[in-house]
């Protein structure tokens, strides 16, 4: 019985009457194109994986249950493959999706040519031609991540969709968004961590008593020094306080209050009745006055 295949479009879906299915990407290696690698994700009814283990890819190329595999990438006269196989008729009843999907290593699907998703009946012989076939093209040129289409449930029968969904975030990308947890490497950010908190007695900008302090550059130590750090932050030196002038040591004046001990009450302006301050001009008279003579003043008549 001759087998037609089923050259689809993107959002296209084609039944499957088999047990088993091999779907086998392919595309044209050369100068400056990335690799390829295929992956599959079990899904459950709510579109998300039930564990990390659903998860079938380069590092894990093997379901638990064996029903899901990913097979050594091949040469052929056609370019390079990489080959997924699923056992349906025995998957979980759990399992409602398998996601098929690739990503590109060492460049965007931009640089990939002729990838296509070819898919085989998986208990038919070496040389049978496949159920269906999709060209994968890439919708920006930015993608490092497709699905290339789904084996999903309808009742008691499976189908095949194609999809052809790019993601800019690579397998990571894909993977998180399915459920997987993904270990980053938080190397960058615990650098970032040290540098903006540096160790005490670095040459940087300390904080000292009044704020900011630019500190001074440490001197080299000289040989056989035991100092490791000599560098020293000069703070300003706080301003003092205004002190009020001091007190004279002569005594007041008579007729001026007195203070306690004998000192002086210092008042803006002496009070009524008190003598007045006396002006400049009468501490330094002119040089024309003079002192009338001392003693009685008679005149004789």
């Amino acid at each position: 019985m001759t087998v037609m295949t089923h050259a689809m479009l993107k959002g296209s879906n084609v039944p499957l009457d088999t047990a088993a299915v091999r779907a086998v990407l392919r595309w044209t290696p050369g100068p400056g194109v990335p690799d390829v690698d295929a992956s599959a994700l079990l899904l459950g009814p709510s579109g998300r994986v039930r564990s990390d283990e659903d998860f079938v890819f380069y590092n894990q190329p093997r379901h638990p249950s064996g029903l899901v595999r990913r097979l050594p990438k091949k040469r052929d006269s056609k370019g390079l493959t990489d080959t997924v196989e699923a056992d349906l008729a025995a998957m979980d009843a759990s399992i409602d999706r398998v996601v098929i999907a690739a990503s590109s290593d060492g460049g965007t699907f931009r640089s990939v040519s002729d990838l296509r998703i070819l898919l085989y009946d998986a208990t038919a012989g070496p040389d049978a031609e496949p159920l269906a076939l999709f060209s994968v093209t890439a919708e920006t040129g930015e993608e490092t991540a497709v699905i290339c289409g789904e084996l999903y449930r309808r009742g008691d029968t499976w189908k095949f969709r194609a999809v052809g969904q790019g993601y800019p975030t690579g397998l990571i990308g894909l993977a998180t968004d399915f459920g997987i947890s993904v270990d980053e490497d938080t190397q960058g950010a615990q650098d970032a961590l040290e540098t903006s908190h540096r160790a005490p007695g670095t040459p940087d900008a300390q904080e000292g008593p009044q704020g900011p302090q630019e500190a001074v550059p440490a001197p080299t130590p000289a040989a056989g020094s035991s100092d490791v750090d000599l560098t020293v932050v000069h703070a300003p030196v706080p301003p003092q306080p205004t002190m009020p002038p001091p007190m004279p040591d002569r005594a007041p004046a008579y007729g001026y209050p007195q203070g306690p001990a004998g000192q002086p009450v210092h008042t803006p302006a002496p009070a009524y009745g008190y003598p007045q301050p006396v002006t400049a001009p009468e501490q330094n008279p002119a040089p024309e006055f003079r002192m009338p003579p001392m003693g009685p003043q008679f005149v004789r008549s």
